[in-house]
């Protein structure tokens, strides 16, 4: 009885230890991995900008749909406007945060100095802080694979508030890109497929959830597009960007030479002078200017991308495996951060002269980024994040050992294979929409590293193979090589003198 007691009191001291420990730890992560996420930001003096942020900045002042800018991204950022946007990034970094704990947590790796740990490669290797240093919709992008992954398969470790915001979340995020839209409702697309074998794994009411979340983004960008227009539509422009892509494949100039003679189309006349890439066509000074840009062209460029489908199907596929082929590489950071800003600066100038100061005395309107030396670490860390992460995920369906590694790294390989497609086929590649998801292959490449290094020795050496406490109150703490469980109506540890029979 003795020595029940002694050993009783042991564990309890210990615990209590760790306890003391993780808790110091969780404050210090909690302080530290948002610092380090804004690090960007705060070197710079200033949010990131980009090429795009002045087009969803104007959204609530000038109160029409313009291609491919969400109404529901240009709320948010007017939300964050008094504190020159930092509320944004602070909200950004705390997302970011959260999504990485949860992740942790439902794989069993939810110690705070991992969690710091793996914070720190992911800052030290991938586009992560400057993702979420910047206004920009691509920090949600990733953000929202993991959500879905977690909402879909995740169900019984999640709380219900943790469920609605992971619902809230991934509605977010699908209203604020119509890419990111279409990477989600791909991925619940393949839950519903395989659902009927993975049964067990992958739940009707996790996709069922997930797919409504989807619902709930389309319903919310109608929401605030008639909200800020007066009109129920869809966020325009998908034509004009899929145009733009096909005129840099040399397909628009091939329609215009064989279709100008009998149709009077009213790029007939630039036929042989169209530029050699979307960007210098939509948004360099081109003839697309003089033609009325998208509201003089919308319904010609539309046309010509329906009808060039119809008539070079096997060019258009062809484009669409060599754009997603190049798209898969391009994963470089810093895309449209060190360069002139003009149409975001206009938009500042004209709207928020009050931030017009702070602004240009941010280190980015210095000319001071330079993403070459960055870029020689992140790009071969992404590249082979994204290989190791199809590996493992093959490995596990190889050896039928389908768990929730396996399943996040399928998830994971999804969204960057189905973004690289989109991206590729809807607007070209470019390295911002590949660095948008690569940070989430190193993720799971840092999560097997744990497990497999690290994870079952931490787990062995937190409690012995079967542990009991002395305590009525306490269930078992049950250690084995895939889970740790402590339970419920834990109210306080210390030695007693009445002990339960042992449970076997």
């Amino acid at each position: 009885m003795l020595g029940l007691m002694g050993e009783s009191h042991i564990s309890t001291q210990i615990l209590q230890a760790r306890t003391a420990a993780d808790s110091r730890a969780a404050w210090i992560a909690a302080i530290a991995i948002p610092l380090m996420l804004l690090a960007p930001a705060l070197w710079n003096g200033y949010p990131l900008l980009q090429w795009d942020t002045g087009g969803y900045l104007a959204r609530w002042y000038e109160g029409y749909l313009v291609p491919s800018r969400s109404t529901t991204f240009g709320l948010y950022l007017h939300f964050g406007e008094d504190s020159s946007f930092w509320i944004n990034l602070g909200i950004q970094a705390l997302a970011t945060l959260w999504i990485l704990q949860l992740t942790l947590r439902v794989l069993g790796q939810s110690q705070p100095l991992r969690l710091l740990a793996m914070s720190i490669v992911l800052a030290l290797t991938t586009s992560l802080p400057w993702l979420t240093s910047t206004l920009l919709t691509d920090i949600f992008a990733g953000l929202a694979v993991l959500a879905l992954f977690i909402l879909v398969t995740q169900g019984e470790r999640t709380s219900i508030p943790e469920k609605c915001l992971l619902f809230g979340l991934t509605a977010f995020a699908a209203a604020t890109h119509s890419a990111t839209l279409a990477v989600l409702l791909g991925l619940c697309c393949m839950g519903w497929i395989a659902c009927p074998f993975l049964r067990g794994r992958i739940s009707v009411s996790g996709l069922t959830q997930g797919s409504l979340s989807i619902v709930a983004g389309a319903a919310l960008l109608l929401a605030t597009n008639f909200a800020l227009s007066g009109k129920l539509a869809w966020t325009p422009g998908g034509y004009g960007v899929a145009f733009g892509r096909m005129l840099q494949d040399g397909i628009v100039a091939q329609y215009l030479r064989d279709h100008c003679p009998k149709q009077d189309f009213k790029l007939c006349p630039y036929r042989d002078r169209l530029p050699a890439t979307a960007d210098q066509f939509l948004w360099g000074n081109s003839m697309f200017n003089k033609l009325g840009r998208f509201q003089g062209l919308n319904d010609e460029m539309g046309y010509i991308v329906l009808h060039s489908l119809a008539e070079y199907p096997a060019w258009q596929a062809q484009s669409a495996l060599t754009g997603t082929a190049q798209q898969l590489v391009q994963v470089a950071t810093g895309e449209g951060i060190g360069v002139w800003l003009g149409h975001t600066y206009g938009i500042i100038e004209r709207f928020l002269p009050a931030q017009v100061k702070p602004m240009r005395a941010a280190q980015q309107q210095r000319w001071h980024f330079d993403f070459t030396a960055i870029n020689r670490i992140h790009v071969p860390v992404a590249l082979a994040s994204m290989l190791l992460a199809v590996i493992l995920f093959g490995h596990g369906v190889l050896r039928r050992r389908l768990d929730d590694l396996t399943l996040l790294a399928g998830t994971v390989s999804s969204a960057v294979l189905g973004n690289a497609f989109i991206c590729a086929v809807i607007s070209g590649p470019h390295d911002r929409y590949g660095a948008r998801m690569a940070w989430l292959a190193t993720t799971v490449v840092l999560v097997a590293a744990v497990r497999q290094f690290g994870g079952e020795d931490a787990r062995n050496r937190s409690l012995p193979s079967r542990q009991e406490v002395g305590d009525a109150d306490l269930v078992d703490l049950v250690a084995d090589r895939a889970h740790v469980i402590a339970v419920r109506n834990v109210e306080h540890l210390g030695p007693r003198n009445d002990f339960p029979e042992r449970r076997g």
